[in-house]
């Protein structure tokens, strides 16, 4: 396997990324910071947005983030390439009045966020990250570093952790981050700290934990790349350096409006004023059209000839699980991006879409892999479904495949990464 010189300084700027992005918050606000850097206006939707053919735009809601370039030509029925993935990872969330302990440790009171792989998280340097409303109505961003760990039971005292582990979410999940006596202690306070504030002035937070260890290009030809929060992290990376990579062109001539909307809350469902289930890609589109005197029929024949392409992470082939996978179509990490097929819509993908993604990958010159389900273990569900019900965008569900999917860290190809980029961008310039 040839891995470039290109895709490795990929993989090493999504390492950079992934560093930057703890908590959604801050993947939403490291994609506006890289957008703003190349020459997009951040707008409030509080405030008038200005109707700017030519424009390249990025708003931030929560931990959800939009941004999109309008063509210097833009018609009321100009269409749409939108690219959706999703800011949040599966892991924990730090519950109310956190600061708790036992026998002399201080830990932290955690619910489960999502469907992460318990196991995973033992024994790892962990990160507590989010952000913190702050007494005045602000609102900062906080990262801890390093802080907390969750230990592993000795084998000592369990001889039968090797044959069977299973963690109790309540009692056996509460990760330890200090000696003393929680009541005299504050972890807020550690968190708000971070951010250079005082505890006393926070009156809400919202904060999960992320494992601190940076991502890692490694094995023979540098073919493997391991980082938490590839799901779904990866294409949230490749959308914005499309989209950077983008606003040279696609601002100054005809074309589509070409949109990232990288939801949040995708791993609970997506039912928030953030996710994808939400109003908030409808709300910006809206507002889209309107700057460019759209009414309601050119803004649905807009639609009509729009495309969204879901890109969230996928299941390679495992060489230890085989019979986990479909016994024919069976991608394999590093052999490229995937179409991501599903009988039961679990995927939004079509026969047209399927024709479209093909396209998009020849025009990249990349190669491409199909994915479907052991009948015996369905998939999951993606953002696409959801955005093609809610506006009648045609709808196609990609991805890369991965290994350790859920883990504290995940598993991916580094060409796979690189290839994934170059497809969104010629999706952009389509």
């Amino acid at each position: 396997m040839v891995v470039t010189p290109a895709a490795l300084a990929h993989a090493e700027d999504l390492a950079d990324f992934v560093s930057a992005s703890p908590s959604s918050y801050h993947a939403a606000a490291e994609v506006a910071r890289r957008l703003e850097e190349v020459g997009f206006t951040r707008l409030d939707e509080l405030e008038d947005w200005p109707a700017q053919p030519g424009g390249r735009f990025v708003v931030v809601r929560d931990g959800a983030v939009i941004a999109w370039i309008v063509p210097a030509d833009a018609a009321p029925t100009v269409p749409a390439q939108i690219l959706g993935a999703h800011t949040d990872s599966p892991g924990f969330k730090l519950k109310p009045q956190p600061t708790t302990g036992s026998r002399g440790w201080l830990q932290a009171g955690v619910e489960v966020y999502g469907g992460p792989l318990l196991n995973s998280w033992l024994d790892r340097e962990l990160r507590l990250a989010g952000r913190l409303a702050l007494a005045d109505g602000s609102v900062v961003l906080a990262d801890t570093g390093a802080l907390l760990r969750l230990p592993q039971l000795a084998i000592h005292l369990d001889r039968e952790a090797n044959k069977a582990l299973t963690l109790d979410k309540q009692m056996q999940t509460q990760p330890v981050w200090g000696l003393g006596d929680p009541l005299e202690e504050d972890l807020l306070g550690e968190l708000a700290a971070s951010a250079g504030v005082n505890a006393g002035d926070v009156r809400g937070f919202d904060a999960v934990v992320a494992d601190s260890a940076r991502g890692a290009v490694f094995g023979k030809d540098s073919a493997f790349f391991a980082s938490g929060r590839l799901d779904d992290l990866a294409s949230v990376h490749a959308g914005t350096v499309a989209l950077a990579g983008a606003s040279t062109g696609s601002a100054t001539g005809s074309g589509s409006i070409a949109v990232l909307a990288a939801f949040d809350h995708e791993e609970l469902g997506s039912a928030s004023r953030s996710g994808a289930a939400g109003p908030f890609l409808e709300d910006v589109l809206s507002r889209v059209y309107a700057g460019l005197g759209a009414d309601a029929t050119e803004q649905r024949r807009a639609y009509a000839a729009s495309w969204h392409l879901s890109s969230d992470v996928g299941h390679s082939v495992h060489p230890n699980y085989v019979f986990k996978h479909d016994p024919v179509v069976q991608p394999l990490l590093g052999s490229g991006p995937i179409l991501k097929i599903n009988a039961n819509q679990r995927y939004a993908t079509d026969a047209v879409g399927a024709a479209a993604w093909a396209s998009w990958c020849e025009s990249a010159g990349v190669a491409s892999q199909e994915f479907v389900s052991n009948n015996s273990v369905p998939c999951g569900s993606t953002i696409g479904p959801i955005t093609a019900t809610r506006l009648g965008i045609r709808t196609v569900d990609v991805g890369i495949p991965i290994l350790s999917m859920h883990s504290a860290r995940e598993l991916a190809g580094v060409s796979d990464l690189h290839d994934l980029t170059r497809v969104a961008e010629a999706f952009f310039s389509a």
